[in-house]
């Protein structure tokens, strides 16, 4: 089927303003009416716009990271966890992968039902280069399906420890890049609720998550801290950067790390000393193992 070689323009019917926007050059309109992102007469949402211009701000730095890579019938490979309806795994291939006739994609969902959604709107379309497993993202970095070492690993607004995992995946995978938008972090907020009373009595800076709001906050953002310390000490350069404007999404923090190989000792160092002002040294052991 032929496609046109300019972008087209989608406008927005519920909205009064001149807001539009451009569909890729070359993108599949069958794909996005199949994902409810345009309706059947091509008409586009206030939701679904949103989703789509999260989509592609990260597909742009997905592709730039992608570019970097050898190209071969087999390569590259990504694995996108927390995959949920695909829309990422899905815009991913029909603008990098179906050209270029190289590489595959892994989507990793816990949801059976979106699964099998997945691989069948996969086969109707002929993206045979994708493959969906139902599994979790802890379960993954040891499923045969997967090969030994994967170039890119994403997970947007993977859940909570979900992000973790994919963390655990990308370091046992030996990942060249992590794309990382984390989303529900509530593991951090639970020990530190836990903790409360001792932490108040022990550092002033308990006060910092004393009020649950704070909590909560103080939670989400001392896990990516740790997060993206650990990345550093096992060979990764890390950027933390916002992937659209927070009027679109609040989750809206993109890790991008890239490996070196060469991990930072400094950085194992801090995230140790974190662990021990918060009272959260436990986690070492099954969050961030490894560091030196």
């Amino acid at each position: 089927m032929a496609r046109p070689a300019a972008a087209a323009t989608l406008k927005d019917p519920s909205s009064n303003t001149s807001d539009a926007l451009e569909l890729r050059p070359g993108q599949s309109t069958e794909l996005l009416k199949e994902l409810h992102i345009l309706t059947r007469e091509g008409r586009i949402n206030q939701d679904s716009r949103r989703k789509l211009k999260q989509v592609y701000h990260l597909y742009q730095f997905i592709e730039k990271l992608l570019l970097e890579l050898p190209q071969s019938p087999e390569r590259p490979t990504l694995a996108d966890h927390g995959a949920g309806k695909s829309y990422l795994g899905f815009i991913l291939y029909d603008l990098f992968f179906k050209p270029r006739g190289c590489g595959h994609i892994y989507g990793i969902e816990t949801r059976g039902e979106l699964v099998e959604r997945a691989r069948a709107l996969a086969g109707r379309l002929g993206f045979e280069r994708m493959s969906f497993l139902n599994i979790s993202a802890a379960d993954a970095k040891d499923e045969a399906a997967l090969p030994a070492s994967i170039d890119v690993v994403t997970a947007l607004h993977a859940c909570d420890t979900a992000t973790d995992d994919a963390i655990a995946f990308g370091l046992r995978k030996q990942a060249r890049f992590m794309v990382l938008v984390p989303c529900c972090q509530a593991e951090l907020a639970a020990r530190l609720r836990q903790n409360k009373a001792l932490s108040l009595s022990r550092t002033p800076l308990a006060e910092l998550w004393r009020h649950p709001l704070h909590t909560r906050e103080l939670g989400s953002q001392l896990t990516n801290v740790l997060r993206c310390l650990y990345l550093e000490a096992m060979g990764y350069q890390v950027t933390v950067t916002e992937l659209v404007g927070w009027e679109h999404s609040l989750k809206n923090e993109l890790i991008l790390a890239r490996r070196t190989g060469h991990g930072k000792r400094s950085a194992g160092q801090r995230l140790r000393a974190l662990l021990a002002e918060f009272g959260l040294e436990s986690l070492e052991a099954t969050r961030y193992a490894g560091i030196a």
